[in-house]
């Protein structure tokens, strides 16, 4: 058995040298092991991916979650369904943050 090289995930990409430690963990615990789990279909995972960070505010990683949830079947209109549906249980500033988010994702 030859030990090969890990092939660069994201985390490693973008933050590796940096961030070594987070870097590996993004990789390899939660693309690599919790996204691939059987328990819940990736489609699922994503559409709770964006709700968590909609409603955590978070931007940054909110434009690669709704590209991968795209990838992963959910499709435009629902992820802005979604975001409207959040808005009452989120708040209104986070939903029109993420709807700008969105607007700019699908445009590119």
């Amino acid at each position: 058995m030859t030990d090969q090289p890990k092939q660069l995930g994201g985390g490693r990409r973008i933050l590796g040298d940096f961030s070594p430690k987070l870097a590996e963990l993004t990789d390899d615990v939660l693309f690599e092991d919790v996204w691939n789990r059987t328990e819940l279909a990736a489609r699922d995972r994503s559409l709770i991916t964006v709700a968590a960070l909609i409603a955590g505010g978070d931007a940054d990683q909110l434009a690669f979650h709704l590209g991968r949830a795209k990838e992963n079947g959910v499709t435009e209109t629902e992820l802005v369904e979604a975001i409207t549906h959040l808005a009452f249980y989120t708040g209104w500033p986070k939903a029109m943050t993420a709807v700008m988010v969105a607007k700019q994702v699908f445009s590119d």
